[in-house]
């Protein structure tokens, strides 16, 4: 145990004081898993958020090892490992992903639409696959089969869905209010990772996920989407949300290159207590707009 505690940090906690342990069959849970992180959601059924943590693990060199730290986390914590929620969210946050127009999607065939876009290794990682509620779109991604395998078995007396983290991405966009006849470009600043969004007149027009190294590299990336799909970098509006401060050098930093931009809010679809103002209303709005996927 002490060498699992030392691969994981608990870095934010909070808790509703109206979170009640005796109504978790009534409660969802969301889970967000990605390479160098966790983050835990659960919502009550008057769509309140009751309980939020974020994670980060160190020194994890495969899916086998990452496998075998949830399973330490998950056994060392009051609330997971309980098998009677309303329903499980488990998402993933990875680049083995394409977004399949639902007017061509054939389930049998969504290993072939994957091999398009991404490398898998079908003898480790499962092909799944979730569906936009506000789009005609069905995001294909893979998921390692001993995690989607231990997840499925953990819960297998709720209703358990698994979610590609842009899926989430996408359907929070789709329902944030548009007033410009300019439709703004969106922008989440993951952890190494970048995702940029466009919609209009609720489709998606524009979905693709960026690795960093540098950050140079955001700029970079945001510029080459302004001038592929002809928005102008003086005026376009940029909506910001992810792990960026507001006051942080890398948000001057950003005001130097993009001069229209301004910070997302938190999905409207939950409710948040005053706990909550603990974060700035720009972050995890991916694992909020879990919450709006129904499978």
């Amino acid at each position: 145990m002490a060498a699992a505690a030392q691969s994981y940090k608990l870095i934010k906690k909070i808790k509703d004081e109206k979170f009640d342990v005796e109504h978790l069959h009534e409660y969802s849970l969301l889970i967000q898993l990605g390479v160098r992180d966790l983050q835990i959601g659960i919502v009550d059924g008057q769509d309140r958020l009751v309980f939020f943590e974020d994670y980060i693990f160190h020194n994890l060199n495969s899916s086998d090892d990452q496998l075998e730290l949830l399973k330490e986390l998950f056994e060392a914590h009051h609330l997971l490992t309980a098998g009677f929620w309303k329903k499980v969210k488990f998402s993933i946050k990875n680049n083995k992903l394409v977004q399949v127009p639902s007017s061509l999607f054939v389930e049998d065939a969504a290993p072939e639409y994957l091999k398009l876009n991404a490398k898998f290794d079908p003898k480790k990682e499962v092909v799944l696959y979730c569906e936009n509620i506000k789009s005609n779109v069905v995001t294909v991604f893979a998921v390692h089969k001993g995690i989607h395998q231990w997840i499925s078995i953990l819960y297998e007396n709720s209703t358990v869905s698994f979610i590609h983290q842009s899926a989430g991405l996408i359907e929070g966009v789709l329902r944030e209010t548009i007033t410009d006849n300019k439709p703004p470009l969106f922008i989440y600043i993951d952890r190494f990772k970048l995702h940029i969004l466009s919609v209009n007149e609720g489709r998606l027009i524009y979905y693709n996920q960026f690795s960093i190294q540098h950050f140079s590299d955001y700029v970079k990336y945001i510029m080459l989407v302004l001038n592929a799909m002809e928005m102008d970098q003086q005026n376009s509006k940029i909506v910001l949300w992810g792990y960026i401060g507001k006051n942080s050098p890398h948000a001057i930093e950003f005001s130097k290159y993009i001069k229209n931009v301004s910070f997302g809010s938190r999905p409207r679809h939950l409710k948040y207590g005053y706990l909550f103002d603990e974060v700035q209303d720009h972050h995890f709005y991916d694992l909020y707009s879990l919450h709006l996927l129904s499978n």
